[in-house]
């Protein structure tokens, strides 16, 4: 087994599409929700990065 098998790297998260909006200003906007799992993906990126 390879270590990318062992240890692959992290997925980004789908960016969601401008239809997946509704434009009324909710507390937890899908985009929202997007950047901070941008955030935690490019940290585990970079963790992930580190041990190779």
């Amino acid at each position: 087994m390879s270590d990318l098998e062992r240890d692959p790297p992290p997925v980004p998260p789908e960016k969601p599409l401008p239809s997946d909006c509704c434009d009324s200003g909710c507390d937890r906007c899908v985009h929202d929700i997007y950047a901070d799992e941008r955030t935690y993906f490019e940290q585990r990126l970079a963790e992930w990065l580190a041990r190779q």
